[in-house]
């Protein structure tokens, strides 16, 4: 468990006052009907840490009788990290798994050699005219993990670290911050947090990991004088402790880690530091070569034609 200490920015000195050296402001993207903010990749960064994309899902409310509706589609050579602020959604993958994900979990899929897996909406939950909010981000394997079995790993909120100071609420979804750390598997090393902030309140960064940035899912906050409105991906200048200051209520997230062990190739679903292997991974989807989802065989996701 972290001190109180640990969360006081009066233990940091900012450093550098250009602390942020990237804004990244999401474009939208649809995924079965509905509307994402992907902030990785882009033009100006294509991983922070082990993080390669990042989707906003949301906020979201959803007419009675609708819902996400994500057919069964591959992936391989990544992890994908699913946490909700609101709303929920029901995973099911070629491995035989069938878990909901609600507010505060985290579902942990990770693809390696590949695996299938479709998102869905219960016919309970679009019959209360759903809702939905939270992040889904791809983690990149390392090259000696890239070819791992697949799996898939539940964490509920009790299992997740959770941490309070003035005016601030940390839960550590993956990796180690603030002397806390989170049962979730990882793969190299890398940091993951959701963070409630009061109005005035202050929470320092620390630089242990070369690559951190800030993610503004909700509100405003201030960094060494300058703001930054909801929905912007704040890319940390590396070795220097940063004190994010929330101008309103806000939520942030706190990602990154140490740098990946070289470029990843990106095509469709597909990540991987081998071209050879997406073009593989491309013929296998189109030959029909990947396991289905068992509950979820009727409809899929065809290779796209470019």
């Amino acid at each position: 468990m972290s001190t109180l200490q640990e969360l006081d920015p009066d233990c940091y000195a900012d450093g550098n006052p250009n602390a942020v050296d990237v804004v990244i402001v999401p474009r939208a993207r649809d995924i079965g009907g509905f509307e994402v903010r992907r902030a990785l990749p882009s033009t100006k960064r294509q991983m922070i840490g082990p993080f390669i994309f990042w989707d906003q899902m949301g906020p979201a409310s959803m007419p009675v009788g609708e819902g996400i509706n994500v057919r069964p589609h591959p992936h391989i050579g990544l992890a994908t990290l699913t946490f909700l602020f609101d709303g929920e959604i029901h995973h099911r993958d070629s491995l035989g798994t069938t878990q909901p994900i609600r507010p505060g979990e985290v579902n942990l899929m990770t693809a390696g050699k590949g695996i299938v897996h479709s998102e869905r909406m219960d016919d309970a939950v679009k019959a209360m005219g759903p809702h939905l909010f939270g992040i889904q981000s791809w983690i990149a394997l390392p090259k000696a993990s890239e070819e791992v079995a697949p799996a898939f790993e539940h964490r509920d909120q009790t299992a997740l670290p959770t941490l309070e100071a003035e005016g601030k609420a940390v839960r550590i979804i993956a990796g180690s911050l603030w002397g806390a750390t989170s049962p979730v598997t990882t793969f190299s090393e890398m940091i993951y947090a959701d963070v409630a902030l009061e109005t005035g309140a202050r929470l320092p960064i620390p630089a242990e990991h070369e690559e951190r940035a800030i993610y503004v899912s909700e509100g405003t906050v201030v960094i060494n004088g300058d703001r930054f409105e909801c929905g912007q991906l704040l890319v940390l200048h590396p070795g220097d402790p940063v004190t994010v200051e929330a101008a309103s209520r806000a939520r942030i997230q706190v990602l990154g880690g140490e740098p990946m062990d070289g470029p990843r190739f990106i095509w469709w679903n597909f990540v991987h530091s081998s071209k050879d292997r997406i073009e593989s991974a491309k013929a296998d989807w189109k030959a029909g070569k990947f396991d289905i989802v068992p509950g979820d065989e009727e409809e899929f996701i065809p290779l796209p034609e470019k």
